[in-house]
Order: C-alpha cells, then structure tokens, then sequence
C-alpha cells in the first residue's frame, strides 16, 4: 500500500527515518511517497505550509503519516494541521494516554484512556469579530452531523478495541444549546450500544476527575477546544506528551502524527525520542487493516522500554539501564521484534471487527418559526435604564422591546446596578402575539438607523417544532 509522508522540520526528519526504518524491519506492506510541508513550503510564499500538488498526492494515497512542523510566527501563517484536518473531512482525533509504569515516571500507574476528539467545528471555525470597542465575539458552531459523526466513532472504536466504556464531556449546564445538542446526540447514540457502559460528565468536574482518577475512564468524547486541552493534560499525566502519537481520521482520508512540536533546538543532535511518531504510525497500521505488524511493533516497543533502553526525555537512573540516541533507540526496537514484554501489558489489536460508520444522513426538516430577534448595539452608556429608552423609541406597533442583556446577564428590566456593562448590549423584540415577519426586522432596523442607533449585529429567535431555538437572559 502506498501512503504520503512528510518529514518536516526540526527533529521530524530523524524521528521519521526512524520510524520508517522500523516499519519497514517489522514487515509492513507499505511503499512511500513523500512531499515537503512546513517551514520551507511556508517561507518560499506559500501562507499555508503545502503546495497544490502535494494536496493531489495526500488526496490519491488516502493515508498520511506526518512528522511535526514548524509554522513561522506572525506573517498570516496558517496552522497546516487545522487546515488539512479541515480540508480533507478529518472529523475524529484519537489519542491513546496509556502510562508506561514503572519504567516512564507517573503518579498514575494504572491510567488507560483514549481521547476523542472532534476535529472540525466548535470554536475552532475561526469564525471572529470585533463588534465594538469593548467587546470580541467568537462564534462557537456545534452541528448535528459533527455530533452524530464523532460519537459514532467514539463507540464503534470502543466497540472495536474491545474497550467498556464511553465518557461524555461537555458544559451543557451553560451552553444549553451548542454543548446540549452534543449530550443530547451522546445519548441517542450511546441507545444503540447497549453492550458499552455510557456516562456524562460536565467538563470541569470530568477534566479535575481525570486528572486525578484517570483509571476511572476508558474512551472519553469531546467537542473540538475540551478534546484539545485534555488529550494533551492524559498525555502529560501518562508520563510525557513526547511518548504520544495520534490519529486524525475522515470518511475518506487520514493523518497520523505526534501530538509533540518540532523541538528545533534538538534537531541534528540523534537525541530526539521517535515514540510519538511511532505510536502515530501504529495507528495507522490499525486503520488500514495491518493489525499484525502493528502489534509486532507495539510489543516491541513496550519491549525496549521496560528493558530500560530509553532517550534522555525519559532517561531515570533508577529504572533506565542505558541512554540511546534516535538512531540507537530505533535499532533496540528492530533488535527485539517478535518478542513481548514481561512486566508491562503486550498487545493484542482486534482484526476481525471493521467499524460501521454510515455516511451521516439529514434529517427531516423541523417546522421552523420566527418569533423575535435580538439586535446587539454599540452603545458606550453604562445605565440600561437609559438605553432602553432609546431603543424603546425603534419599537414597532405589536412589537416591543422585552430585554437587554450585557455579556449575556439581564440589566433590563429589573437590572442590578451593581452589574459591570461593557459597551455591547444585546436587544431582544419579541411580538405581542404570534410570529415576526423579516419585512418587521428590517423595518427596526431602518427605525435603528434614524435614531443613530448602531445595530452591529442581529440575530433571529426561531422554535423549531415549537421548541425554542435559543438561550434566555442569564437572570430571565
């Protein structure tokens, strides 16, 4: 099978040959194609780290295993990982965090845990806007299919990996719309899998659990910004972040990498440990059905390090017996080959069992009904008294200005003065009695506009099949 490469920067292509060279020893069926991305790509002109043609190449191989990258500061330089997890549909991110004990330091001996992640949307939409001079807005995106599509892998890789467990996380006792459309999936989904153990966590109390009970966990599924931070805290509790390799997969392509960075200062030196790319590797020979190499490679691995053959980040004088470099790291690995470990746990990779993950398929429309708008105003006064009775004067006949929030709270009606207010005030109309027609929007708006009321953004209040759509003022 031929898969993409790419060796980036810094350490990259030292852990890269490394891990090709163990690949290749343990027997894969693997022929490699290999582009540039990265540091070079980026400061020939290219704001996006990679050349059309090389897109051509990850798009017809299908598989792309990529070592760390350098993004230069500033200049608009945009992150190549975000941009080709996008770009190619890769929704899941999967990280393995088990601890190493006794031969990789941790307080968490017996910690197990895979994170995943959704890659696509939530925050990480990009989608910002100043709208005052007070006040940024980042629009945070959570859709159905990224939910359906997400936790379905979470289960199916559960289902696969023989593993007992799936753990939701979201702070849906807040954002009741966005992370409660994502708990609201969880357990529709979670229905379908009676055999799996299911359960949901808020955020806070879920990420300080893990930190300190991480044994309580098996597979846990995020949205994209709580999957980020707390794949790389299990990471870093299993023992380092160095050890650990991830895998981005979409419905038609994959990218499998270390979760570590570049590490230019150690480029060049044969210090630089290979695990993480490795483990990315091994994920990869998983998903494309390679699950026999992959465990020779895994125990092998597991092997060297219990054997206490280890690079300087992990080297301890009481559990390591030598210190290597990456080359000499690499060829413990290649030296014990169909060999497992005796005191850590040797794997075992399922091969019978291929994930179901249907294309998702659109739902029914819901009857959808128009029944206020919220118009957020520029406005550098501090009494909401006052301003409400300047956007009283926009009202219409039948249509009436029923609150103002300031950063989502309540100042109007019934406002406390003690609450601080910034200069951005959401307005929200609402018709005496049935529904707001668009034409009744615009014309606020034109209302707006005569008395120099700066509208900077509006938003419309819709049910659907009667249920509403969005949030109440904090206080309503």
């Amino acid at each position: 099978m031929k898969i993409t490469i790419a060796k980036g920067d810094g350490i990259g292509p030292e852990i890269m040959d490394a891990t090709l060279r163990i690949l290749t020893a343990a027997g894969a069926n693997l022929e490699f194609e290999e582009i540039e991305v990265g540091e070079k790509v980026y400061l020939s002109g290219n704001t996006s780290g990679i050349a059309a043609e090389s897109w051509d190449i990850i798009r017809r191989n299908k598989v792309f295993l990529k070592a760390p990258i350098t993004t230069p500061q500033g200049g608009g330089y945009k992150s190549l990982n975000v941009t080709t997890r996008k770009f190619l549909g890769l929704y899941s991110n999967v990280r393995p965090c088990k601890s190493l004990h006794p031969f990789v330091q941790t307080k968490h001996p017996i910690m197990d845990v895979v994170i995943v992640r959704e890659n696509e949307e939530d925050l990480y939409a990009g989608i910002e806007h100043q709208q005052t001079d007070e006040v940024v807005q980042c629009l945070k995106l959570i859709s159905r299919p990224g939910c359906e599509k997400i936790v379905r892998y979470a289960f199916e890789y559960a289902k696969q990996q023989n593993r007992k467990k799936v753990t939701c996380f979201t702070k849906d006792n807040i954002m009741k719309q966005s992370d409660g459309l994502f708990h609201k999936v969880f357990d529709e989904i979670a229905a379908e899998y009676p055999e799996i153990e299911n359960e949901h966590w808020i955020i806070d109390i879920g990420a300080a659990k893990l930190a300190d009970t991480p044994e309580a966990f098996d597979v846990i599924v995020m949205p994209n910004l709580y999957g980020d931070v707390l794949s790389d805290v299990a990471a870093q509790i299993t023992g380092s972040v160095g050890l650990a390799g991830s895998a981005n997969i979409g419905e038609e392509c994959a990218m499998f990498e270390a979760i570590h960075g570049s590490a230019p200062r150690r480029a060049g030196q044969n210090l630089a440990n290979p695990s993480g790319l490795l483990q990315g590797a091994i994920l990869m020979l998983n998903h494309i059905g390679q699950t026999a190499i992959a465990e020779k490679v895994q125990n092998a691995w597991l092997k060297t390090l219990e054997e206490g053959i280890h690079t300087y980040d992990i080297y301890n004088e009481g559990t390591s017996s030598q210190k290597v470099g990456t080359r000499e790291f690499a060829d413990a690995i290649i030296e014990r080959l169909g060999q497992k470990p005796q005191t850590l746990s040797a794997v075992s990779y399922a091969s019978d069992y291929t994930m179901n993950l249907p294309k998702y398929q659109r739902k029914a429309p819901k009857q959808k009904a128009l029944e206020g708008v919220d118009l957020f105003v520029h406005w550098p006064g501090l009494e909401a008294n006052e301003l409400a009775e300047k956007v009283q004067a926009i009202e219409l006949d039948g249509v009436k200005l029923s609150m103002i929030t300031n950063r989502g709270i309540k100042v109007w009606p019934e406002g406390f003065k003690e609450t601080f207010c910034t200069d951005h005030w959401r307005c929200r109309f609402k018709p005496a009695s049935g529904s707001l027609s668009k034409e009744e929007i615009i014309h606020l708006l034109s209302n707006a506009v005569s008395k120099e009321l700066d509208v900077v953004k509006t938003e419309n209040l819709y049910t659907f099949d009667g249920v509403a759509g969005y949030s109440l003022g904090q206080g309503q």
